[in-house]
């Protein structure tokens, strides 16, 4: 098994038990934070939360989860790259080799409600780093943005303990046209919201 840590940090929250306790089950060490932690400890399987591997709690009311180095130096560093790998030592970062991310509903929210505080809130910044982050070094990080890929990975991690690198890199494209999607619906609707200019050239 190719996959030794996994964070896992999702708002739909749907096969996501299933999916984690598979991973645990193979000695996946699963890290998680928040809601996801909770719900995956509830359910008999071992996670180390974020705060645990940062040794710094989440502040500003869940603002700040897992913006921090041992997490996203874990993710981008390039596996076979022996600068990466000695910088990683020497700050005593683990690699994280999968990431099961799926954001805040901002497109549910703002078809509910205008209310300014409201959308702001449900705007997601540490999940949309976390996906960029591990789309970016596909070749080492498998990315899964959508509850619907838990059956393809966990197969092909039974099959041959790894995810091809084709099967990444549609992986991470779907990671990136989600981010995409995300941050222009933000922009569409507070254009709206703002009356302002759509910057569209």
């Amino acid at each position: 098994m190719n996959v030794k840590r996994a964070l896992i940090s999702v708002y739909n929250k749907e096969g996501i038990v299933e999916f984690a306790r598979k991973l645990s089950g193979w000695g996946v060490e699963i890290i998680s934070t928040g809601n996801t932690a909770k719900l995956l400890e509830e359910n008999g399987i071992p996670v180390n939360r974020v705060s645990e591997v940062t040794g710094f709690p989440e502040i500003l009311g869940g603002r700040v989860k897992t913006l921090h180095p041992k997490i996203f130096g874990g993710i981008l560093a390039k596996f076979g790259d022996s600068k990466h790998m000695k910088d990683l030592s020497d700050n005593n970062i683990k690699p994280i080799d999968m990431v099961v991310v799926n954001l805040y509903p901002f497109e549910l929210v703002a078809k509910e409600t205008r209310n300014e505080e409201k959308l702001i809130e449900n705007i997601d910044i540490g999940g949309v780093a976390l996906l960029r982050a591990a789309a970016k070094n596909y070749r080492d990080v498998i990315v899964i943005s959508d509850p619907e890929d838990y059956d393809k990975v966990l197969k092909s991690l039974e099959e041959c303990g790894d995810v091809i690198l084709h099967q990444r890199r549609i992986l991470a494209l779907k990671a990136f046209y989600r981010t995409m999607k995300y941050d222009a619906e933000i922009h569409s609707v507070l254009s709206e919201l703002f009356a302002s200019n759509n910057f569209e050239e």
